[in-house]
């Protein structure tokens, strides 16, 4: 069974710019060549190095972590692999781009459900190529409070303390 999705066409899920350079990208094409989810984890586990958007340095393109969060997109995961992608154990950065996916992909209705166990997730990490560190349970809050107001937690009467957050 598919995620639950917000119905948004690929192409809109991530900024005009990013989508065009990811889609003109010659690494976005050599992913062509992986057919299955397997082998994206296995691209994600060799390659990813930070899950922001762009490359560093000199080379601005779109990083690899959003090349392959992209080849996700046209693959539509299944609620079982969006479970394996959240859990897995090898790799904080296949995690990291299972939330991304969430964040981008998801109804935002169903958003919550999928995050909250995470919430608390004390896995540690670099998100960005700076070096700097944080817990997976910090990163999917960022996420989350950056895709749904706090209102919506208050107006459906969730506790929305910050200690509930922590």
């Amino acid at each position: 069974m598919e995620i639950q999705t917000s119905g948004k066409p690929i192409d809109t899920l991530v900024e005009k710019v990013l989508s065009m350079n990811i889609l003109s990208s010659d690494y976005f094409k050599e992913l062509y060549r992986l057919k299955t989810y397997h082998e994206v984890i296995d691209e994600i586990y060799n390659q990813v190095d930070h899950v922001e958007p762009w490359m560093t340095g000199n080379c601005r393109g779109p990083s690899t972590a959003f090349c392959l969060l992209y080849k996700f997109f046209t693959m539509k995961l299944t609620v079982k692999q969006m479970h394996g992608l959240l859990k897995h154990p090898d790799s904080p950065y296949i995690r990291a781009i299972g939330f991304l996916y969430l964040r981008y992909v998801a109804d935002p209705k169903t958003l919550w459900t999928w995050c909250e166990p995470y919430i608390k997730d004390d896995e540690e990490f670099s998100p960005g190529s700076n070096g700097r560190m944080t817990t997976m349970g910090v990163y999917v809050r960022d996420l989350l409070l950056g895709q749904v107001s706090i209102m919506e937690f208050a107006l459906r009467g969730d506790d929305i303390s910050v200690n509930n957050f922590l």
